[in-house]
């Protein structure tokens, strides 16, 4: 059973928090987003109940580990690359690729098309021993392709073009698309993007599944506490309080001015899935001048680097902390300096004590402060807790969209950069 809570108390208890009127105001504009998500389910709603694409990670995952694989490198960018790398640095260690008895492969995202990037991961992968999976739903993304064909031609020198196809995947949309024309032509395996499931919508598609079941994680597990999330909200609607966030984060922003969204993580483990919800929200919700921005940040870290600005600075903001309440694992922090009161103090604590005192100190400091937060608490990073996380922000920014009025699942203002560079980079009919 998954443990994940929201608490938005601290953004109606301060002072310009919202009121009882504001939320029964909203109720029924919110009422009839969520019926509409309910009546007619996005592809990525009915996901978890969806176990094929599980089970074929799952067996492809076990090959990958049985041939003994050294290397796995994903290929992608955005969403393609963002929720996997969420669920790797999140579940894995922090060290995985170093770490001698790690579950299967070293794991390489070839994500931007920094030269410099691509070329460390060739200068560490072990051609004879590397697989690579390929992700992208049409097989026209320039970085993603241009990623692919560098590393295809690493393969093709090391290994030959059968050596090659016998460790490359496509994972694509099944029916059509460039690279689905490719793995056709050159006989390679295929794992299906649905058609109805967006990029950013797509950590528990075979995209984010493989690369889990590839280091060993529960990718069922993931799919559980998901489905717990679905079957909630279908239970709760309106009432649900990842569909409650919606209509609070939408209310601070056009009602509050408070047009900035910050997801705060109290764990280094979540930094990336702070990074995959900045681009779930802001590419979702950034339509015809509405939209709140979001940005990510890590505590206690940023306490040192960004917390004057959210303590002190406009009144635009609103700080969402994610806060784990049993970490994976903890230090003590020995006795020493008992002479020195700045120092002698922390002795006979630990580390997860101290971090989570920090957590609860920022949030107490931010409300004493008149400045909104709100709380997304976790029991542990754990498979079950992320797959309900990453269901809930998903099921919240589809809800909000509706709220704003704009279409939450397409992507017009990406287009015009991509069109820019097919033509400079001489793609016929640009």
């Amino acid at each position: 059973m998954a443990e994940v809570t929201f608490d938005y108390l601290n953004l109606r208890e301060v002072e310009g928090g919202l009121g009882k009127e504001d939320l029964d105001g909203i109720q029924p504009r919110l009422k009839e987003a969520v019926d509409g998500l309910l009546g007619d389910p996005p592809g990525f709603m009915r996901l978890p109940k969806t176990r094929e694409y599980a089970e074929a990670s799952s067996g492809l995952a076990d090959e990958i580990r049985g041939s003994g694989a050294t290397d796995f490198v994903h290929v992608g960018i955005g969403g393609s690359a963002l929720g996997p790398m969420a669920v790797h640095r999140a579940l894995n260690h922090p060290y995985h690729n170093a770490l001698s008895g790690r579950r299967g492969p070293r794991v390489h995202f070839a994500e931007n098309t920094d030269p410099a990037t691509l070329s460390a991961i060739l200068d560490v992968a072990d051609p004879a021993g590397t697989w690579v999976n390929v992700v992208t739903k049409s097989g026209s993304t320039a970085e993603t392709m241009a990623n692919f064909l560098v590393i295809r031609g690493f393969l093709v020198d090391a290994l030959g073009s059968f050596g090659y196809q016998g460790r490359t995947i496509a994972t694509t949309d099944p029916e059509k698309g460039f690279l689905k024309e490719i793995s056709e032509r050159e006989d390679l395996r295929v794992l299906p993007i649905p058609a109805d499931v967006g990029g950013r919508f797509s950590v528990l598609t075979p995209v984010g599944l493989l690369p889990a079941a590839v280091t060993g994680l529960d990718v069922n597990a993931l799919l559980t506490g998901a489905a717990q999330c679905v079957d909630e909200v279908r239970e709760q609607g309106a009432e649900h309080p990842a569909v409650v966030g919606a209509a609070m984060h939408y209310l601070m922003d056009t009602a509050r001015g408070r047009n900035v969204r910050v997801m705060m993580p109290y764990a280094d483990s979540l930094e990336r899935l702070a990074a995959w919800f900045v681009q779930l929200w802001a590419e979702s919700l950034g339509k015809d001048g509405k939209g709140s921005t979001p940005h990510g940040a890590v505590g206690t870290t940023d306490q040192h680097s960004q917390v004057q600005l959210y303590m002190e600075g406009p009144q635009d903001k609103v700080i969402e902390i994610v806060e784990v309440q049993e970490h994976p694992r903890d230090l003590p922090i020995p006795k020493a300096y008992d002479d020195l009161e700045g120092v002698g103090y922390l002795g006979g604590h630990t580390m997860a004590e101290l971090l989570n005192v920090e957590c609860d100190a920022t949030r107490k400091a931010l409300t004493e402060a008149g400045r909104p937060n709100s709380t997304i608490k976790l029991g542990a990073v754990n498979e079950e807790n992320l797959g309900y996380l990453f269901q809930a922000l998903e099921i919240q920014t589809a809800a909000s969209g509706a709220l704003y009025g704009v279409n939450a699942f397409d992507q017009p203002g990406v287009e015009a950069g991509k069109e820019i560079t097919y033509k400079r980079m001489g793609r016929p009919g640009h």
